[in-house]
């Protein structure tokens, strides 16, 4: 079966390829029942450490995710950010 991706999952400033949709994906997914840090998110989708650091960088980025408190930080969406592209 086909995963959806999140509309939050697309960059404007990155070139979106399938397997970074699908991680970026399951971290909106995540943070969109709670904020976390990075290690909880990378437990809790699957993903390494590092992979999931890069994606919330991305997302920091592209203001999509803010990180709040000292560390480890608390990860967060914003309420802005993308719109789905479809």
């Amino acid at each position: 079966m086909k995963e959806r991706h999140h509309p939050k999952a697309f960059l404007v400033e990155k070139r979106n390829v399938r397997l970074g949709l699908i991680a970026r994906s399951r971290i909106a997914r995540f943070l969109e029942k709670q904020s976390s840090n990075a290690k909880t998110i990378a437990k809790e989708t699957g993903m390494s450490y590092a992979a999931a650091l890069h994606h919330l960088h991305l997302f920091e980025a592209e203001k999509v995710v803010v990180r709040k408190g000292k560390r480890p930080f608390q990860w967060e969406l914003t309420g802005a950010g993308q719109q789905s592209l479809v």
